[in-house]
C-alpha cells in the first residue's frame, strides 16, 4: 500500500470551508460515495444537509481524504492538525504559494503535511464534473485542476477512472502520483497534462 492509497480511494471525506463544502457533498452525492461524508464547521450545526462539526478533532473518526476550502494561511493550521490526528490525505483548494511569490508560505505547508501527502485537486473538487463511477478507465493527471476536470465532460466512449491534480507539487510529485494510480488494475492508461 502506497501513502496515497488512502487519500485516492478514501472510504471517509471531511470538508472544511462551508461555501465549497456544499458543492464538495454535492459532487461525492452525484459520483455515488458510499462511505460518510464530514462537513467541518466552527458554527455551523449543517452543511448541505448533512450534519456539521465543529472541528476536525469532534469527527466520529480519521478522514481517509480532506476537502480543505479554506484561505491558504488557514490551510497550513489545517494540513498540520490532520498531519496530527494521522489522516489519509487533503486536497488543497486555496492558491497564493509559491506561484504567488510565497515560497515560506509553501515551505510552511510543506513542514505541515510531513508524510501526509496533499494534492492540488481530484474529484473531491467543488467544481461541476462529469465524473461518473466505472469499472476500468484511465487516470487523467494534471498540474492544472481547471483543464482536466473539463476533460472529464467529455460524451466519447473514454471511461475516466482517476482525475488527479499536482498544484505546485509541493508534497506529492508527478513520478509517485502516477505510479500509485498506475498500481490500481482498474487504471487502464494515464493521460498527463
Amino acid at each position: 500500500m502506497t501513502r496515497l492509497e488512502r487519500l485516492l480511494r478514501p472510504k471517509s471525506i471531511a470538508v472544511l470551508g462551508s461555501g465549497w463544502a456544499v458543492n464538495v457533498i454535492e459532487q461525492c452525492q452525484k459520483m455515488g460515495f458510499a462511505g460518510p461524508v464530514w462537513p467541518v464547521h466552527p458554527t455551523k450545526a449543517e452543511i448541505g444537509g448533512i450534519k456539521a462539526y465543529p472541528s476536525l478533532k469532534d469527527l466520529p473518526g480519521v478522514p481517509d481524504a480532506t476537502f480543505i476550502g479554506v484561505n491558504r494561511h488557514a490551510t497550513v493550521d489545517v494540513v498540520a492538525e490532520l498531519n496530527a490526528l494521522g489522516a489519509g490525505g487533503a486536497i488543497c483548494f486555496a492558491s497564493g504559494w509559491e506561484e504567488a511569490g510565497e515560497p515560506e508560505l509553501q515551505a510552511k505547508l510543506i513542514e505541515a503535511a510531513g508524510d501526509m501527502p496533499i494534492l492540488g485537486g481530484a474529484l473531491l473538487w467543488p467544481d461541476q464534473h462529469g465524473g461518473k463511477r466505472v469499472e476500468k478507465g484511465v487516470a487523467l493527471l494534471s498540474q492544472s485542476s481547471n483543464i482536466v476536470i473539463n476533460m472529464t465532460m467529455q460524451k466519447r466512449a473514454l471511461p475516466v477512472a482517476y482525475v488527479a491534480c499536482l498544484g505546485n507539487a509541493a508534497v506529492v510529485g508527478l513520478a509517485e502520483l502516477a505510479g500509485a494510480l498506475l498500481a490500481d488494475e482498474r487504471v487502464t492508461a494515464i493521460g498527463l497534462y
